[in-house]
């Protein structure tokens, strides 16, 4: 086994003890975030009906307006301000978060502080 798999292993490892305690519901839903080398994605989650509610990220319109990268800190700030007002949109007040394997540093952590700032409740 390689570096690069035993990576990916631990990733897996973390997001199905993760997805074990959280579950999205219709009045708290999940908000499950992605991250690539070069993008975040966002989604809110109902895990009752199996249906996502909403979601954004930094490939959509509203991120591109932003003019800033996914890749970064700045980026990911900006796109947990445009997940909390698009959550707001679709009357989500309060979320479970799910960070999907990955640490809760750096980018995943600013999302979450300025979705947090937005108005949702963790």
């Amino acid at each position: 086994m390689n570096k690069l798999q035993k990576k990916q292993a631990a990733l897996a490892r973390r997001h199905r003890r993760v997805r074990g305690k959280i579950s999205g519901m219709p009045e708290r839903p999940r908000l499950c975030v992605t991250r690539s080398n070069n993008n975040i994605y966002v989604q809110f989650v109902d895990d009752v009906a199996g249906k996502t509610l909403c979601g954004v990220s930094t490939l959509g319109p509203e991120f591109k307006a932003t003019g800033k990268n996914g890749a970064n800190v700045e980026g990911a700030t900006a796109l947990g301000e445009i997940a909390g007002k698009k959550a707001q949109e679709c009357g989500i007040t309060a979320v479970v978060f799910d960070r999907g394997g990955n640490l809760y540093h750096g980018r995943i952590k600013a999302l979450a502080d300025a979705a947090r700032e937005a108005g949702l409740k963790f």
